[in-house]
């Protein structure tokens, strides 16, 4: 490799403090040629990038002689097998293009992380995401304590790949449960509970989610209370930003639309001082996207992000309001089960203290629902035995199969129906933002 790569949190801040956001593709490809194809343009793009490297989906649950047996047999992965290629191949992927000033994480999916761990590490990576109930409830029946278990192994076998000058990271995905439909608090308050679990379990570098959802001024008090208790709860030393997901549910089909949803993340991302996005492309309603098509998003989301300003500087307003008060009493609750969150998380899902609407694990209780106000935010209609209430006007009609499509199509509907307006000539999407 070309120089020793930045530290993945150090890259962050830095761009941070020069007043740059850092975007971020979903991109991966079985093919080593396609992949480092993908990596040098995202490199080149007019826009301040890290690479990623998605992994495939044999790969993330473990199946390694079907991705052995997809390369041997030609068949196209949808991502990069890193636990098949041989190490040497994978070094000469990143070599000259993983360095100083290009971090590459590697994002994958997985409940049972420890070859693809162990992989990334042997090539010389140390930044990944996943979590413990983020890559566990969503994508599987993978028992949560067993997800749990072998995630606290995981932690601990990233953490000791520690070197000179390196600093291994660790990204929640607790901030995308289900992509859609759950209210902030949930979101805000999984992604730090897992980031305690990180830094619980040896990780020093560690980095917050949370997914654009239906309001950008409820999305932009999430953010900010996402920040004040990652500040407030996690320990001393341990370096840590936030990450904003563009959003993760039902795409717009149009690209007029698809593209006015990924400036408003952009515009978001800004607003609210997360300081890094991940993008999607104007394709993603229709097939996996191209690389030419995730260079365009990364340069679009980066002019939308220059257009929209300087961040907020630390007279802004970080109280989080509503969305803090609730994630605050969900993390409590957690907390009060054990100061170990490898038993309190499993305990919490069992009691119900947290509960994912509309998730049919069977370690989730199941009995949260939320409902798309008229307002547009998100709110509890049903909080189970969750310490919270639900803020749905009590005459909010029960939600249907077909009340809950319509919801799911909600973001697509909108964005596809709205007229194609430059993006200067916006107002930054705050028509139902307070004022701060």
């Amino acid at each position: 490799m070309s120089s020793a790569p930045r530290p993945f949190g150090a890259f962050v801040a830095a761009s941070a403090a020069a007043g740059r956001l850092v975007v971020q593709p979903r991109m991966g490809f079985g093919d080593p040629r396609a992949m480092r194809t993908g990596l040098e343009r995202t490199r080149a793009a007019t826009a301040t990038t890290v690479g990623t490297l998605t992994i495939d989906s044999y790969t993330r649950v473990g199946d390694l002689s079907g991705a052995r047996a997809a390369l041997t047999e030609g068949t196209r992965l949808n991502g990069y097998p890193i636990a098949t290629h041989p190490l040497s191949v994978t070094r000469a992927l990143l070599d000259g293009l993983h360095d100083t000033g290009f971090p590459v994480q590697v994002r994958h999916g997985s409940a049972r992380p420890h070859s693809i761990l162990r992989a990334l590490i042997a090539a010389g990576l140390d930044a990944t995401e996943g979590g413990p109930v983020s890559y566990c409830l969503p994508y599987g029946r993978t028992p949560l304590r067993e997800s749990v278990a072998a995630w606290a192994e995981g932690c601990e076998i990233l953490a000791a790949s520690a070197r000179p000058g390196s600093v291994p990271h660790l990204e929640s995905f607790g901030g995308c449960l289900l992509g859609q439909l759950c209210p902030p608090g949930l979101l805000v308050a999984m992604s730090v509970l897992e980031c305690l679990f990180f830094a619980q379990h040896g990780l020093r570098s560690v980095s917050l989610s949370y997914a654009q959802q239906t309001d950008p001024g409820q999305d932009e008090e999430a953010v900010r209370a996402l920040r004040r208790l990652a500040g407030e709860l996690l320990p001393p030393g341990v370096d840590h930003h936030v990450v904003l997901y563009t959003y993760m549910g039902v795409y717009p089909r149009t690209e007029h639309g698809a593209t006015r949803l990924l400036e408003a993340s952009a515009r978001l991302a800004v607003r609210s001082g997360a300081q890094r996005l991940l993008v999607k492309t104007t394709a993603e309603s229709r097939r996996i996207p191209t690389v030419d098509e995730n260079v365009r998003a990364l340069e679009t989301a980066a002019a939308a992000a220059a257009l929209a300003g300087p961040p907020p500087g630390r007279g802004a307003d970080e109280s989080g309001g509503e969305v803090y008060a609730e994630a605050r009493a969900l993390v409590e609750a957690v907390l009060g089960l054990h100061t170990d969150l490898a038993r309190a998380l499993p305990a919490a899902f069992a009691r119900g203290l947290l509960d994912v609407p509309f998730c049919l694990h069977p370690d989730n209780a199941g009995r949260s629902r939320s409902v798309i106000g008229a307002d547009g935010r998100l709110r509890w209609s049903d909080t189970g035995a969750m310490p919270i209430r639900p803020d749905a006007p009590a005459d909010s009609a029960r939600l249907t199969a077909d009340g809950l499509l319509t919801a799911l199509h909600h973001m697509a509907v909108r964005y596809d129906r709205a007229p194609s307006v430059p993006v200067a000539a916006r107002p930054a999407d705050r028509l139902t933002t307070r004022p701060t």
